[in-house]
């Protein structure tokens, strides 16, 4: 059995692609794969707490699977309606709820052959107050939020993809924590029909996976869209950005000097990195983030606030309380300065490929009472860009460190090629 003291022996991320060329060449079936992932959960759940209900069907779905992910198990975030699995949204509110239908995303999922393993834990109404999972790298740390389960069942190996949202920095920020690969799509390439709305202008549906081959091979399958990255492309080295602002002022010293040096070897391969100043309204709309999301979290949750208010986190009511003194004048000024903000974005990616950020304000926090703060994240959600975190890092404690890349919105496919490239980059940087 697993010991919680053992902390490595609960890190076991799975490659979905290699997973898959194991179906294919035979060595494995798509029902063994399933029972696989089910052995892990059996192993581990017990420290990681990453779900909140296991599909007691999935050995018998999948050997009926086809399709390009038949064998894949599949998380999916308690936001997402399913018809099989209660969706709760780890609310009192909603215990045992029980939808009519699959969430879209889950459907054009099923399609694929995936397996829904389980549905996983997410803070309430993905929001901040936290769940109940833990870090798999150091149990005693938050797997950050607010897809906290999704990330966590990747990290320790219980699942080969996972599905999740990012109003805030609810995908990038875990995935970072957990040392995950997070994807955060441009705004609207993945439906957000039957997940629970918080922020509809903010709330983006993502994936988890290993690596950013596996994100992009599975957003590929799901979407029917070209997403995949080609590791023998002809591949021209990009030309990065750097926009720093307040945030960074804030951010972890080691994280910091981790990522400079890391920046620094990327210019000695001869990637050429350069320095962009923040805009006007790209400050301005750091400000506006809060204004929208807490403005629309008002009407999305309008009946849960009036008819059980006594059900709701401390930290939520009061966010829904302070929302009422938002007016719809501060509201469309919020989203005027957005605007704004993405056309001055847009001609700074003129000069760029990409982006280059922190993950996170720093490693994963110790204690389970915070998810940690999304203040690398926000402003990126805000300004519907394609972003993923790219693992590598870490502090001497073990502990990940995420790398950001961002990349221009709708340009997903070179986003992700371009964060495969640094993934195998960082691993060049760490070996000197």
């Amino acid at each position: 059995m697993v010991q919680a003291s053992h902390v490595k022996d609960l890190v076991a991320p799975v490659s979905l692609l290699d997973t898959l060329k194991a179906i294919d060449a035979g060595t494995l079936t798509p029902a063994q794969s399933i029972e696989t992932c089910l052995q892990r959960l059996a192993l581990v759940e017990q420290h990681i707490h990453a779900f909140v209900s296991i599909n007691g069907h999935a050995i018998a779905e999948a050997e009926e699977a086809k399709g390009p992910l038949a064998g894949i198990a599949l998380a999916v975030k308690d936001i997402f309606e399913t018809r099989s699995l209660a969706t709760e949204y780890n609310s009192p509110i909603y215990r045992g709820h029980e939808p009519v239908r699959d969430a879209a995303l889950v459907t054009m999922a099923n399609k694929t052959g995936s397996t829904v393993i389980g549905k996983s834990v997410t803070t309430e109404f993905a929001f901040l107050d936290p769940g109940q999972t833990r870090n798999p790298h150091n149990i005693k740390h938050t797997p950050g939020g607010s897809s906290s389960g999704s990330a966590a069942a990747i990290a320790s190996g219980m699942a080969h993809l996972a599905f999740g949202t990012q109003t805030g920095g609810s995908i990038i920020r875990p995935a970072a924590y957990c040392g995950v690969t997070g994807y955060k799509p441009s705004y609207g390439l993945l439906p957000k029909v039957g997940i629970k709305d918080f922020s509809w202008t903010l709330d983006t549906a993502g994936l988890f996976a290993a690596k950013v081959a596996d994100c992009a091979f599975a957003a590929s399958a799901i979407t029917g869209r070209n997403l995949q990255v080609d590791p023998e492309a002809n591949f021209k080295q990009p030309k990065l950005g750097i926009i720093r602002c307040r945030t960074w002022q804030e951010a972890d010293a080691d994280y910091v000097a981790r990522f400079e040096a890391m920046v620094t070897s990327l210019k000695r391969f001869g990637t050429e990195v350069i320095e962009l100043e923040p805009s006007e309204h790209f400050l301005g709309a750091f400000k506006a983030h809060q204004i929208i999301q807490d403005y629309e979290a008002s009407q999305a949750l309008a009946w849960e606030y009036a008819h059980h208010a006594d059900q709701l986190s401390p930290l939520l009511r009061q966010t829904l309380d302070f929302a009422q003194t938002i007016t719809p004048s501060d509201y469309d000024e919020a989203l005027i300065c957005t605007r704004a903000a993405k056309r001055e974005l847009n001609e700074q990616f003129e000069d760029v490929d990409a982006l280059l950020s922190l993950s996170a304000q720093g490693p994963a926090p110790e204690g389970l009472t915070s998810t940690g703060s999304p203040i690398f994240n926000r402003i990126w959600t805000l300004l519907h860009t394609p972003c993923v975190n790219v693992t590598g890092l870490e502090t001497e404690s073990g502990l990940p460190l995420g790398v950001q890349l961002i990349g221009p919105e709708g340009e997903d496919q070179s986003t992700l090629q371009i964060a495969h490239w640094l993934e195998g980059a960082i691993l060049r940087h760490l070996r000197g």
